[in-house]
């Protein structure tokens, strides 16, 4: 399946995948950004991607970002929607520094990866009651 994407600055790289067995594709910063100890900033990725119908573009953490780089996606993971293309909507990436010392990152580094990811719309049916049993509560299968 060919993606539409946009670069922002043609002198970066398009994203790849890795290797072969590689599920994500590394997205790079656009430009250098700084994150001082405790905040949150948003990193230019340098593309604007056309979403595909009945997929959702997953933005994930790089294993390696916390111990390189100092900082982590705040949320876990980010999600860009299939009518997030417009000219201007760049996909960004949000990193909080959680060490006490600023983090610089660098231009042309690579900071999060994207996953295409298939997703369904469900449709709500509002009952009374469930069927099921309860199981006990939030966290109840992770043992005490």
């Amino acid at each position: 399946m060919k993606v539409r994407i946009k670069r922002i600055d043609k002198e970066l790289p398009l994203p790849i995948y890795e290797t072969h067995g590689s599920v994500g594709f590394d997205l790079i910063a656009r430009e250098d950004i700084r994150v001082h100890s405790g905040a949150i900033e948003l990193v230019p990725a340098n593309v604007v991607v056309e979403v595909p119908e009945g997929y959702m573009l997953m933005l994930a953490s790089r294993s390696s970002t916390p111990r390189k780089k100092g900082v982590m996606q705040p949320h876990g993971i980010g999600i860009v929607d299939l009518d997030y293309c417009g000219p201007e909507d760049e996909v960004k990436i949000q990193v909080y520094n959680f060490t006490e010392e600023v983090q610089d990152i660098q231009r042309g580094d690579k900071i999060a990866q994207g996953v295409f990811v298939r997703i369904d719309k469900m449709e709500w049916e509002e009952v009374e009651e469930m069927k099921s049993e309860s199981r006990g509560g939030f966290g109840s299968t992770g043992g005490q």
